[in-house]
């Protein structure tokens, strides 16, 4: 399947700069992708839209200050991932190339070096910095800059720190935020609740790669990039019971969407139902923490995901393309094309959709 299959045009203006206040009074598209009916509303009103016995699962991985500049804005070190013992993974902006010896031969500022351990894949580095556990994170929080996506535009990104994180991030780890989330507040949560609406916690470390464009001709032949999750026993536990009961399960963001499928399996009982042509095979998740590159895009059949909470994604995205997978390629942009037309707010600090 091409790539252009997932191209729609987007007026600049549609692309939110900053987070509407409150939270939840962003706008809400409403998508039933059996009988096709959209509805408008508003996120606040989201409680109204679900089913006393739904189940949500949101990703409470948490952003931390990934970006690192110094030289005067000149250089740039955009960290990937902790390899640990002071090793980092990340890209490089103007920094000085083929340096490898024991030495931190490079300073930052005043408490904290690194030196160029060796080059990667896809132009990342190896890098290690003088600093490690807590004092680094200290640094970081002190020093380091939310990591926003190029879209967005500010000149201190430390002033939007609090509303480019979810209100019950809690695992540090995250180069990006799970938008879908932060469109939540302690009011709505509390209504979900009362309404019978059960609420699950996954993690999900979300990397730059979900900045990256789909670069091949045909999707099939683009590789989603690595992204560490965790689901601990309790948690899975109870979703296989609620998915056994049959209750929907509706994942709160692509990421969460990604975790439960990545995590999903056969189970033996479903194995043996298989052979008797059973009509439903019953998928469990397991539990644990791993690396997973899944990339859902139509012709995935998804296994434990009844229903996706999320944001408006970028053209020719993979996060458009998992969507798409979800509703329709077809019904999904033609749904993109009339919240353009509606004047729906774009990308990571924008509207929300229900696709139910």
């Amino acid at each position: 399947m091409k790539v252009r299959l997932f191209d729609y045009n987007l007026p600049k203006e549609l692309i939110a700069q900053k987070q509407i206040k409150p939270r939840d009074h962003s706008r809400l598209l409403i998508v039933d992708r059996k009988s096709r009916k959209i509805e408008h509303a508003h996120f606040f009103e989201l409680p109204k839209y679900l089913q006393s016995g739904d189940v949500l699962v949101f990703n409470n991985s948490k952003v931390f200050p990934a970006r690192i500049r110094f030289d005067q804005g000149r250089k740039e070190i955009f960290l990937l991932k902790d390899l640990g013992a002071g090793r980092w993974e990340a890209m490089g902006r103007k920094l000085e190339k083929n340096v490898q010896d024991t030495r931190y031969n490079f300073q930052i500022n005043s408490k904290l070096k690194y030196q160029i351990i060796k080059k990667l894949d896809d132009g990342h580095w190896e890098i290690k910095f003088n600093l490690q556990g807590n004092k680094f994170r200290e640094w970081l929080e002190k020093y380091g800059e939310t990591p926003l996506p190029p879209y967005i535009k500010v000149k201190d990104s430390k002033k939007i720190r609090a509303d480019y994180q979810t209100i019950f991030a809690k695992n540090e780890g995250s180069v990006a935020a799970p938008t879908a989330g932060l469109h939540f507040t302690k009011r709505i949560l509390r209504e979900l609740k009362k309404k019978g609406i059960k609420m699950e916690f996954v993690t999900l470390h979300v990397g730059a790669g979900t900045f990256q464009p789909v670069k091949t001709e045909n999707i099939e032949e683009h590789k989603l990039h690595e992204e560490f999750v965790v689901l601990d026993k309790a948690t899975a536990k109870r979703l296989n019971q609620y998915k056994k009961e049959g209750r929907r399960i509706i994942a709160v963001g692509t990421t969460s969407c990604r975790t439960l499928e990545a995590v999903s399996k056969l189970s033996k009982i479903s194995e043996v139902s298989k052979i008797s042509k059973s009509s439903k095979n019953e998928y469990k998740v397991a539990a644990g923490s791993r690396w997973v590159n899944i990339f859902i895009y139509p012709g995935y059949k998804f296994k434990f995901v009844d229903g996706l909470i999320t944001n408006f994604h970028l053209p020719k995205s993979s996060l458009l393309m998992l969507v798409s997978a979800l509703a329709g390629r077809k019904f999904i942009l033609d749904t993109y094309q009339l919240a353009v037309k509606k004047k729906y707010r774009f990308y990571s600090f924008g509207d929300g959709m229900l696709i139910k």
